[in-house]
C-alpha cells in the first residue's frame, strides 16, 4: 500500500525568529525548505526593531531596514513577510497612523519586560490599556500580536499547579484589554494553556491565536524527565490538560481562530553560563510534528474531515485572519518516517527540536 499524501496549499509560518547576522540565509531556507509561502518574522533583535522606517541605529533598527536585511537573506522567495513593531514606550500614535497609512505597519509585537528572549525593551501591558497607541491600532486595524504572560512574578506563581504566568494574564488583563479597545484586532500567540484557549474561544471574530508544535506535542514532564533542553521555550510547555485543549481546538473541524505559528526559534548554544536559551528551532520540520501532533490528537489526516481541518490551521485561517491571500500553490507530506539533520551556519550548529528530543518525524516532505 502506498503511504498517505497530503497536498496542502504552501503554508504560513505566522510567528519565527530569524535573528540578525549571518546566519540568516540558513534560517530563511530551513523556512523555504519546508514549503513555507510566507512569514511573520518576530521584531526581538538587538537592537529592537521599534521604528517602522529610517536608517538603523545603535538604539533602533526600522521594519524597513529588517525588511532590507531579510531579503539579502532570501526571504524575497516568500509570498508574504510581515515585521510587526516592537512596542516600547518610545511607540506613539501617530507612528502607528503613519506607518499603517504608508502600508509598511501590518502589526506591532507587545512583550512583557523581561518574558523571553531580547524583551528588556517591553512595557507593561497595564500602561498601553487604554492609551493612544492601542487606540490608533484599532483605528488603523493594525493587529496586536500578543505574548501573553504576565510579568514580574515570584516563582511560586509564575507557575504552580492552579496557575501560571499564561493563565493570570488571560484572567486579569486581556479582558481588560478587550474592554478597553473593543474593535483591536489581537493574535494571542503560541498559546499554551486552556485558560488561553478559553478565552480565544469565547471571544469575537478579532481575536485569534496561533499554536506551536512543541505545546501540542510536549508537555512539562517531556521537558523535566532528563531535562531535555532543546524543548525549553517560553511559554514553557505546560500540563496534560492545557496540552489536551490545545489539540482538541486546533483539530476541531470548521475551526477559523486557531492557525501555525511555529515561535521557531534557532540557538548555537542553549545551554548557557546563565541558565538556557529560550526557544525551540523547528525550521525544516515544522508541517512534520504538525501532521504528528494532529494525529495524536486523534485527526484522521487520511479522511476528508481530517485533512481539511489540519489544512485550515496550517494554511488557510493565517492568511484570512491577517486580510492576504491564501497560496495558489501548494507542497505535499508523505506518511513516510524521516528524521532531522543538524543545521549548519556561518555561527555555528543549530539543533533542531525533533533531534533534541530524539525523535523521528512519522512524516517527510515531499521534495
Amino acid at each position: 500500500m502506498m503511504p498517505l499524501t497530503l497536498e496542502l496549499p504552501r503554508w504560513f509560518d505566522l510567528h519565527t525568529h530569524f535573528r540578525q547576522g549571518p546566519a540568516m540565509p540558513a534560517y530563511v531556507k530551513a523556512h523555504l525548505d519546508m514549503g513555507c509561502a510566507g512569514v511573520l518574522a518576530m521584531p526581538n533583535t538587538r537592537p529592537p526593531i521599534s521604528r517602522v522606517t529610517g536608517a538603523a541605529t545603535e538604539e533602533s533598527w526600522s521594519i524597513e531596514h529588517y525588511r532590507g536585511l531579510l531579503n539579502d537573506a532570501g526571504a524575497g522567495a516568500f509570498e508574504k513577510v510581515i515585521i510587526p513593531l516592537y512596542l516600547t514606550r518610545d511607540t506613539t500614535a501617530e507612528m502607528i497612523a503613519i506607518g499603517a497609512g504608508s502600508g509598511a505597519l501590518e502589526a506591532c509585537k507587545y512583550y512583557p519586560p523581561h518574558g523571553t528572549t531580547n524583551s528588556e525593551h517591553g512595557v507593561p501591558m497595564t500602561e498601553f490599556i487604554g492609551g493612544d497607541v492601542l487606540r490608533a491600532m484599532e483605528e488603523h486595524r493594525v493587529v496586536l500580536c500578543i505574548h501573553g504572560e504576565q510579568h514580574a512574578l515570584p516563582g511560586d506563581e509564575y507557575l504552580s499547579r492552579k496557575q501560571s504566568a499564561e493563565s493570570i494574564f488571560y484572567r486579569d488583563a486581556l479582558p481588560r484589554l478587550r474592554d478597553a479597545h473593543p474593535d483591536l484586532r489581537i493574535v494571542c500567540e503560541h498559546i499554551t494553556t486552556h485558560e488561553a484557549v478559553d478565552f480565544v474561544q469565547s471571544a469575537d471574530s478579532q481575536v485569534a491565536a496561533t499554536v506551536t508544535p512543541q505545546h501540542l506535542l510536549y508537555t512539562l514532564g517531556h521537558l523535566i524527565q532528563g531535562l531535555r533542553y532543546h524543548l525549553y521555550c517560553l511559554p514553557i510547555v505546560k500540563f496534560e490538560d492545557d496540552r489536551a485543549a490545545l489539540r482538541e481546538a486546533v483539530s476541531k473541524p470548521g475551526q477559523t481562530k486557531f492557525f501555525a505559528g511555529t515561535d521557531s526559534a534557532p540557538h548555537t548554544t542553549k545551554a548557557t553560563d546563565c541558565g538556557c536559551a529560550a526557544g525551540c528551532f523547528t525550521g525544516g520540520c515544522a508541517p512534520q510534528l504538525y501532521a504528528m501532533a494532529f494525529e495524536a490528537a486523534g485527526a484522521d489526516l487520511a479522511a476528508a474531515q481530517g485533512a481539511d481541518a489540519f489544512t485550515a490551521f496550517l494554511s488557510n485561517n493565517g492568511p484570512k485572519f491577517y486580510g492576504f491571500p491564501v497560496s495558489d500553490e501548494n507542497f505535499a507530506l508523505i506518511r513516510e518516517a524521516s528524521r532531522t539533520d543538524t543545521l549548519e551556519t556561518p555561527e555555528g550548529k543549530v539543533t533542531p527540536l525533533p533531534l533534541g528530543m530524539q525523535t523521528d518525524l512519522a512524516w517527510s516532505i515531499v521534495r
